[in-house]
């Protein structure tokens, strides 16, 4: 690791209203594996695109082995040995790992050839894939395995991995690990993002955090405790979300045998669902991506209309009702996909304050659209939840994803709900931004809402949860006490013992 890969030196990147990256300079060691840190906006993605040819800086340079290195496009630099796998895939669901693998190399081998490779490469690297396997039929962490075979199949001396483990189970993340560290050993470094200070600690030698673009810190992460370097992100003591000691109410959300078809090919059907969340409960679901989540935010959400009587608000059948009657009767709900779904990537965040705050702020009256009142909304929200942004006529798509998610979970808490439905609520957020995200979800709920939490970060829901339950091939577990639940019983309903406490559904 004494040789010297990549060397960035002065990087400077500004946007109107903004520096992304201000005098950026640091290195990465052939076969090492490098943390690069930083909360919400503090600039990894606008460095990590540089790096990769999507994004030219204003001043600074680069080398490699020594030699100026100025990508022009993603293509110079795979050509340069550069290879990247994003956070969110970038995929086809309606062709096969093979097909999707050559669609990402400039010269694919004859399909036969290329799939005798996907065989041998994944088998080599411990993550095996059937190369005619159709990627809609995927688990997330498959996925992502095409995405890493991909990279690999090009022979990499950098692979930049963003977020990587955010869709994975333990027991994947303990394969991905494997892998990076097999590629460390044979000399591929590793430029690692990742907001799991326990993981970097466990996986990186080195690390870089950045602050507001600038770089603030160098740290050796297996000698540097995940608090401290939290703390070194944010410049400040790091708030621990505390919960109140406030008695539940009556039921307010029931799911009786809530059951529906998959929506489409690709995805899962839901299966007798029953549940109950009394006033200030939270009840946490977790599961492996890919399980349900989706089709069961939409089902209480009402983009996907149940049968008569599957669910009750208060005690009133709102199966049948749409998003926007059952926002009015107080049920809000904040999808896992950030653009596109939960906000409209080209609207400005006052429209996005807009499309789901109309209802409970009142922001139309007698057909006409209050864009002052709507502004102000707007602007609550980015002030109440730290969005770092110019401000809310910006579009969504200009904020890093972090900062789109505090956005959109501030969206709907600030509509104080009777019942908030959230799916991945810190996924991809800082340290600090998780911790405040989850503390106004438990201040919601002290408040009296009940709060269903979809969520793959079992760390958080056993931070967050009075109860617990389990998403497995669209059947849910029966909800348990999360005090008391230990990891081995949380895993075996992760992995579908739906006979456990049945007794505890109405709990």
């Amino acid at each position: 690791m004494s040789d010297i890969l990549l060397s960035l030196n002065g990087l400077t990147k500004a946007y109107p209203g903004v520096v992304a990256n201000s005098d950026v300079s640091f290195e990465i060691h052939e076969g090492e594996i490098h943390a690069l840190l930083g909360e919400n906006g503090a600039g990894k993605s606008t460095l990590v695109k540089t790096i990769y040819g999507l994004v030219k800086p204003d001043k600074g340079e680069m080398t490699l082995r020594g030699q100026p290195y100025q990508p022009g496009e993603p293509r110079q630099a795979r050509a340069s040995g550069i290879a990247m796998v994003f956070q969110h895939f970038s995929l086809f669901d309606a062709l096969n790992v093979a097909e999707n693998i050559a669609l990402g190399m400039e010269n694919p081998p004859p399909m036969g050839e290329l799939e005798d490779r996907i065989r041998e490469v994944s088998e080599e690297y411990g993550l095996p894939l059937d190369p005619r396997r159709i990627v809609g039929d995927l688990s997330a962490g498959e996925r992502q395995r095409v995405e890493i075979i991909r990279c690999l199949l090009q022979n990499p001396s950098l692979l930049i991995m963003d977020e990587p483990t955010s869709v994975l189970t333990p027991q994947e993340v303990n394969i991905l690990f494997e892998t990076l560290r097999k590629l460390s050993s044979e000399g591929t470094a590793i430029l690692y993002i990742s907001h799991k200070l326990e993981e970097i600690r466990a996986l990186c030698q080195a690390a870089t955090v950045l602050r507001l673009g600038k770089v603030v810190s160098k740290c050796d992460p297996r000698t540097t405790s995940a608090r401290e370097m939290a703390e070194i992100m944010v410049g400040a003591s790091l708030h621990v979300p505390t919960r109140a000691a406030t008695p539940k109410g009556d039921v307010v959300l029931e799911l009786k045998g809530l059951s529906a078809p998959a929506p489409h090919r690709f995805g899962t059907a839901l299966q007798n669902i029953h549940i109950s969340v009394k006033a200030g409960e939270v009840l946490g679901i977790g599961g492996v991506a890919g399980n349900g989540q989706d089709e069961l935010l939409a089902a209480l959400s009402g983009e996907m209309k149940s049968a008569h009587g599957m669910v009750r608000l208060g005690g009133e059948d709102i199966s049948l009702m749409g998003p926007n009657e059952r926002r009015s009767v107080g049920v809000c709900a904040a999808p896992e996909e950030r653009n596109g779904h939960a906000a409209a990537p080209d609207m400005s965040l006052t429209e996005n304050a807009l499309l789901t705050g109309a209802v409970r702020k009142g922001l139309v009256s007698r057909g006409l659209l209050d864009w002052p009142a709507t502004r102000t909304f707007a602007e609550e929200i980015i002030k109440a939840f730290d969005v770092r942004t110019p401000g809310p006529g910006n579009a969504a798509r200009s904020l890093s994803g972090g900062n789109l998610q505090k956005f959109v979970i501030g969206r709907e808490i600030m509509q104080k709900p009777k019942v908030l439905v959230i799916n991945q609520p810190t996924w991809g957020v800082d340290a600090s931004a998780a911790a405040s995200i989850r503390q106004a979800i438990l201040d919601l709920a002290a408040e009296g809402a009940a709060v269903v939490c979809i969520s793959q970060d079992l760390d958080e829901l056993r931070e967050i949860s009075d109860r617990f339950a389990a998403l497995n091939d669209g059947r849910l577990t029966a909800p348990r006490d999360m005090q008391g639940l230990t990891i081995d019983e949380i895993g075996l309903m992760l992995g579908g013992a739906h006979d456990m406490e049945v007794a505890h559904v109405d709990a």
